[in-house]
C-alpha cells in the first residue's frame, strides 16, 4: 500500500514491499471484510432506470463457500482450471472468488470470443469446468466433444442440456468452507494474452498479483481508498484491466464495484451510468475514451462526481487527454502494464505526476527501463523497449505449458514488453507502440499511437488505425484506415481533408500518405485496435503477401 504523500519523489523513496507467506485472493476480497462489516455493499448492480440490486460483502464470502463447496462435490481440485465465460455480474465476481478459495485457477474468458478462439483456450488451458450463461452455452455445446477434459458445464441461466443450473447448485450446499492454505507464489489466475502479435499465450499468475496491482492503482486513482469511493469500468472483467484495475484491487480495498451489461460499448449510456450511480473512480479505457468525444456538450448534458479516471490498454495520447480534462473537469492519470506485469508505470496528478503524450513514471516498487536489444539501459531520450526488473510481485509465473516462450520473454533478468518507448531525464515514458508496430518511415520510427489520436481529433473522424505499408522509396509509408462518424459520406476530398489535418497538428513525417474508409475497426475483447490485421492488408497491398 501507497502511504500517502504529495511528492513522488518520497512515495518511492518510503515504499517497501510487504507480501505475506500466506495470501488467498478469494479470502482477502471477501473474508477478510464479511468479518468487520459483513453489510458493508461490494457490488452494485446497475439497471438502467429501475433501482439497482446489491450484494453485500456477507453475500460474497457466503455464496462463494457455497459454490466452492458445490465444484469441489463435482470433482474440481486444487490447480484445476475453471472458466468463467460471463459478463459483469454478481455471480461472475462470486465464481471468482469460489475459484480461488478452492485453490483452483480461474480462466476468464470474454463472451465476444467466437468457437475457434473459445476452443483454442479451453483446450490450451485443459480446462475442468466452466461456468458461463445461456450465450456462452450455445458455443461451448458445439466444441464440447473436443474438450475432452471438460467434466463439469454450469449456466447461471438454469439448468439446459449438459448444464447444470447455478442457483440449484449453490442452493444446495453449505455456506462454511475453510479456503485452501495458498502462498503468494500458487497459481489464482490464467489470463491469456491479447493476440495482437501472434497466438495468445496463457499468462498464469500467482494470488500476490493482486498485491502487486495496488501500488500502481492507488497512484492512478488519487490514493485509494477514500470516502464515498465507488469503481466502475466499461472494461469486461474478462480482461485484466477490468478484472484487476477494477473488480479485484476495489473489493480488496473495500471499494463497492458497480456492474452493467451492456451489448457492446454506449459512450451516452455510459455517462448516464456516470451520473446516475454517482460514480467516483473509473477505469475507461483510451479507446472507450475516445467514443465519448463523439457525445456532443458532455458537460451541460451529463453531471457527474467523478474522482479519479484512469485510462491503460494502449496510448491515450495528448488530443484525448486534453478533450477528457476539458469535458469531465479532471485529469485522466494514464498507466501501464501488460497482461504479463499490469500497472507498473503510473500518472498521478495529485502529486504533479501528469504529463500530456507520456504514460507516467515508474510505479513505487516496481523497478522499469528502456533497454536496447542486449538489456542494457539506453541513455534518457533515447528508443528503446520497456522492460521490467524480476523479481516483482505484479509479474507472471511462467506461460502456461511454454517454457520456450517463457525464457523469451526475459533478457537477463528484464521482462521485455515487445513495447517500444523514451523516457526523458525527468522519468517519464513516452510510449509509441509494439515493436510490430513502429513505422519506419525515410529514416523516421514513427509511433501509431499519436497518429491515431490525431486523426480521431478530426470532426469526421470515430475511429482509426494507422500503419507502414511497404514503399521502395521511403521503406515505409504512413496508412490509415478509418471509421467515419454516422452520417459522414466518404469522398476523396475528405481523405485529403484528414491526411491535412494530422500534417498541420504532427508533421511532414507522420501524416498518412493514404487513407481508407473501412466500414468498423478490429478491435480486441480489451479495446485495442488489432493492427496486425491493417498491416497484413497493408502488405498484400502493396504485392508482398
Amino acid at each position: 500500500m501507497l502511504q500517502r504523500s504529495d511528492n513522488y519523489a518520497d512515495l518511492v523513496s518510503r515504499f517497501r514491499w510487504q507480501v505475506p507467506d500466506r495470501f488467498n485472493i478469494g479470502v482477502a476480497v471477501s473474508d477478510a471484510w464479511a468479518q468487520k462489516d459483513p453489510n458493508r455493499t461490494a457490488l452494485i448492480e446497475y439497471r438502467g432506470a429501475d433501482a439497482p440490486k446489491t450484494l453485500s460483502f456477507g453475500a460474497l464470502a457466503k455464496r462463494s463457500n457455497a459454490l466452492a463447496n458445490a465444484l469441489r462435490a463435482r470433482g474440481v481440485r486444487r490447480g484445476d482450471r475453471v472458466a468463467l465465460l460471463l459478463p459483469q455480474s454478481f455471480e461472475t465476481a462470486i465464481a471468482h472468488v469460489a475459484i480461488y478459495k478452492l485453490g483452483a485457477v480461474a480462466l476468464p474468458l470474454a463472451l465476444l470470443f467466437g468457437v475457434e478462439a473459445l476452443e483454442y483456450r479451453l483446450q490450451t488451458a485443459g480446462v475442468r469446468a466452466i461456468i458461463t450463461n445461456s450465450a456462452g452455452l450455445a458455443k461451448v455445446s458445439r466444441i464440447g466433444a473436443r474438450l475432452p477434459e471438460l467434466e463439469l458445464i454450469v449456466s447461471v441461466d438454469g439448468q439446459e442440456g449438459a448444464a447444470v443450473g447455478f442457483e440449484p447448485l449453490v442452493a444446495g450446499a453449505s455456506v462454511d468452507f475453510e479456503a485452501v492454505d495458498t502462498t503468494p507464489d500458487d497459481p489464482a489466475m490464467m489470463i491469456f494474452t491479447s493476440g495482437t502479435t501472434g497466438p495468445p499465450k496463457g499468462a498464469l499468475h500467482g494470488h500476490r498479483v493482486l498485491l502487486g496491482h495496488l501500488p500502481g492503482l492507488q497512484m492512478a486513482y488519487e490514493f485509494l481508498p477514500q470516502d464515498g469511493d465507488l469503481m466502475w469500468t466499461p472494461a469486461d472483467w474478462a480482461w485484466a484491466g477490468g478484472l484487476l484495475n477494477a473488480l479485484l484491487s476495489s473489493l480488496y480495498l473495500g471499494i463497492p464495484v458497480v456492474c452493467a451489461r451492456f451489448e457492446k460499448f454506449d459512450p451516452e449510456a455510459a455517462l448516464l451510468l456516470v451520473e446516475r450511480m454517482k460514480v467516483r473512480n473509473a477505469f475507461i479505457p483510451p479507446t472507450a475514451l475516445r467514443m465519448l468525444k463523439s457525445v456532443p456538450d458532455v458537460p451541460a448534458r451529463f453531471s457527474h462526481v467523478l474522482r479519479s479516471v484512469g485510462s491503460a490498454g494502449e496510448s491515450l495520447g495528448r488530443e484525448t487527454w486534453e478533450w477528457a480534462e476539458g469535458a469531465l473537469g479532471l485529469p485522466v492519470n494514464e498507466f501501464y502494464g501488460q497482461t504479463e506485469c499490469n500497472a507498473v508505470i503510473a500518472s498521478s496528478a495529485i502529486i504533479g505526476v501528469s504529463r500530456p503524450g507520456t504514460i507516467g513514471k515508474a510505479v513505487p516498487g516496481h523497478t522499469v527501463a528502456i533497454i536496447d536489444a542486449d538489456g542494457r539501459s539506453v541513455p534518457a531520450g533515447e528508443p528503446g523497449q520497456i522492460a521490467v526488473l524480476r523479481p516483482d510481485p505484479v509479474m507472471f509465473l511462467e506461460y502456461w505449458d511454454s517454457p520456450e516462450a517463457t525464457a523469451k520473454k526475459f533478457i537477463g533478468d528484464w521482462m521485455t514488453t515487445g513495447d517500444q518507448g523514451i523516457m526523458d531525464g525527468d522519468g517519464y515514458i513516452q510510449f509509441f507502440g509494439r515493436d510490430d508496430d513502429v513505422i519506419t518511415s525515410a529514416g523516421y520510427r514513427i509511433g501509431p499511437g499519436e497518429i491515431e489520436d490525431c486523426l480521431v481529433g478530426h470532426p469526421s473522424v470515430a475511429l482509426a488505425a494507422a500503419v507502414g505499408k511497404p514503399d521502395p522509396l521511403r521503406t515505409e509509408i504512413v496508412k490509415a484506415y478509418v471509421v467515419l462518424k454516422d452520417g459522414v459520406e466518404p469522398s476523396e476530398a475528405l481523405k485529403g481533408e484528414i491526411g491535412a489535418f494530422v500534417r498541420e497538428r504532427l508533421s511532414a513525417h507522420e501524416y498518412p500518405r493514404e487513407v481508407e474508409f473501412v466500414d468498423s475497426m478490429p478491435l480486441t475483447t480489451s479495446g485495442k485496435v488489432i493492427r496486425r490485421i491493417f498491416r497484413d492488408r497493408a502488405r498484400r497491398e502493396a504485392g508482398l503477401a
